[in-house]
């Protein structure tokens, strides 16, 4: 049964269990970090992900993906997975915090341009209008909440991943009706992790050394951010749009920002606070959908539906 395109409030849902975990990530990664190399942290999270998959699939009984799509999903999981993360994470070791999370948030405007090139999703004027201002709203957060913004050649690894990004979440819907979220999903983390193999070989010597707490650290990015994460975000991807689904990514760095509020007490300055109010308008800007007249569809001869 195919599902309906639209952000209803499973789809909401969906993405505030993506968000919640995601955001955790970028603290672990820094943590394990410190024992680890960025292809070993990229490895040892897909690895346990895809671990997680595999016993869903065994338990759930779910079949991998027709054959005809493998090569395809492939190439998705290597770019969308093992490019990413890899990049991702040896940014984190050499670019500065801002410049990343500034970076990281032209996901949504990115993928929304794929999405209106490879899927011919329409992109109304409220809605890029919305981006625009959510993307300000993010750069206003990032400069205002005193993480470092440094122009640098590395943070070309960072807009490496932003592209990859953008490619996995679009690419992947054509799929989730032909072969089932989850089947596509666990394939694309199996072959992520087969893609992120090369630079991980000395994942058991490190993991010989490391304190637990590290190694906890990479336990923690396996199951939360990673193959919890990933099912939350792939389920919204398949009840609505792909740029509708990742222009809540401009969430994160105010969420960031609240979690270092609550839990770690630093208090946000008020134009950090201002920034974070014009992130969620933006977002619901982009987000507001324009309702038929009644009188227009009985013109139409059509009752008016409810979306």
């Amino acid at each position: 049964m195919q599902t309906p395109e639209r952000l209803d409030g499973r789809a909401l849902s969906y993405i505030g269990i993506a968000l919640l975990t995601w955001s955790s990530a970028y603290a672990a990664i820094a943590y394990a970090l410190a024992s680890f190399t960025p292809g070993e942290v990229a490895l040892a999270r897909l690895a346990i992900g895809s671990l997680c998959f595999a016993v869903l699939l065994l338990v759930k009984r779910v079949p991998l993906p027709a054959r005809r799509d493998w090569p395809q999903l492939a190439v998705l999981g290597v770019i969308g997975l093992s490019v990413y993360h890899l990049c991702l994470n040896t940014a984190e070791t050499r670019v500065a915090s801002g410049t990343a999370a500034i970076l990281i948030s032209l996901v949504p405007a990115t993928t929304a341009a794929l999405s209106a090139i490879w899927l011919r999703e329409r992109l109304s004027s409220r809605t890029l209008t919305g981006l625009a201002v959510a993307l300000l709203g993010v750069v206003v957060v990032v400069l205002t909440s005193g993480k470092d913004v440094k122009i640098e050649p590395m943070a070309a690894l960072v807009l490496v991943s932003v592209i990859a990004c953008a490619i996995f979440f679009v690419a992947q819907k054509p799929f989730f009706a032909r072969n089932g979220m989850l089947s596509v999903t666990a394939f694309t983390f199996f072959a992520g992790t087969l893609g992120t193999l090369p630079f991980g070989l000395g994942l058991p010597q490190a993991l010989a050394n490391a304190p637990a707490s590290h190694i906890g650290a990479l336990v923690w990015l396996g199951i939360a951010p990673t193959f919890i994460g990933y099912i939350a975000w792939n389920a919204a991807l398949h009840r609505a749009s792909a740029s509708q689904v990742s222009s809540f990514i401009y969430f994160s760095p105010p969420i960031a920002v609240l979690i270092g509020w609550v839990w770690l007490g630093e208090r946000p300055t008020l134009l950090t606070l201002v920034g974070g109010v014009i992130t969620v308008g933006g977002v619901v800007l982009a987000n507001a959908r324009r309702r038929t007249p009644a009188s227009a569809a009985a013109v139409a001869g059509t009752p008016a539906k409810q979306h």
